[in-house]
């Protein structure tokens, strides 16, 4: 699912429910480092946990890289080995990793949430008003999509894109996104995330908006954001 919304230089690993990433069975252990973070966490945190990094390390090898400990860094940012860009979700029943050469892809976000409403009084922290607006359009016309959520779900992904190139937090109220759905399309289409603040210098030059795209399949909404690297 988190694949078909990424450009083929990315390597995507996804589980869900009881599947094994990959086809590995049973799930590969944690290592001691890893293993401390959780020892005190409750059975269903240690399972995301676990398999979320089964994926990822999976698409490590995928990428000829030796599969190693994922472990959290500034604001809780996966720290990833050396030359290689990537991304980590999971919610229910659900978890992915996306890896990219960092020569391929200047930086990804991905995010996966349950295709529910948010609760009350969540869309007022997330949307500006004009998002706010669209939104309203977007479910009058297509009552089928969650569109609360998968704004929700983009701006995390928005985030998760922003965070690496930046070392700074970016606010609900710091990217004004558009989203819109493919031709003959209504559960998949494209998003375009305005930067509200100074982005990113990537190759020299400031990104002023993101591009990504975003799906609802099996229960799920998803939504993934690539950052290209700036060509002549």
């Amino acid at each position: 699912m988190i694949e078909e919304l990424l450009p083929e230089s990315v390597v995507a690993v996804e589980a869900h429910g009881d599947e094994r990433p990959g086809g590995t069975t049973p799930y590969p252990e944690l290592y001691p480092e890893e293993q401390a973070l959780i020892s005190r966490a409750v059975e269903k945190r240690r399972r995301e946990f676990t398999v979320v990094r089964a994926c990822a390390r999976h698409a490590m090898e995928k990428l000829g890289v030796p599969p190693q400990a994922v472990l959290p860094g500034e604001r809780g940012a996966p720290q990833w080995p050396a030359g290689l860009i990537g991304s980590m979700t999971h919610c229910e029943g659900y978890a992915a990793a996306a890896l990219a050469r960092a020569t391929d892809l200047a930086s990804l976000g991905i995010d996966a949430e349950p295709h529910l409403p948010l609760p009350d009084n969540v869309l007022a922290s997330v949307a500006l008003p004009d998002e706010d607006r669209r939104l309203r359009g977007l479910a009058e016309q297509h009552p089928g999509v969650h569109w609360d959520r998968l704004l929700f779900s983009a701006k995390e992904s928005v985030y998760k894109a922003w965070f690496p190139l930046t070392r700074k937090w970016l606010d609900f109220s710091e990217a004004d996104i558009d989203v819109f759905m493919d031709p003959g399309h209504t559960t998949s289409g494209g998003l375009r995330a305005r930067l509200l603040v100074p982005g990113p210098v990537v190759d020299g030059r400031r990104i002023g908006h993101f591009e990504g795209r975003w799906t609802v399949r099996r229960g799920l909404v998803a939504t993934a954001v690539t950052v290209p690297h700036a060509r002549d």
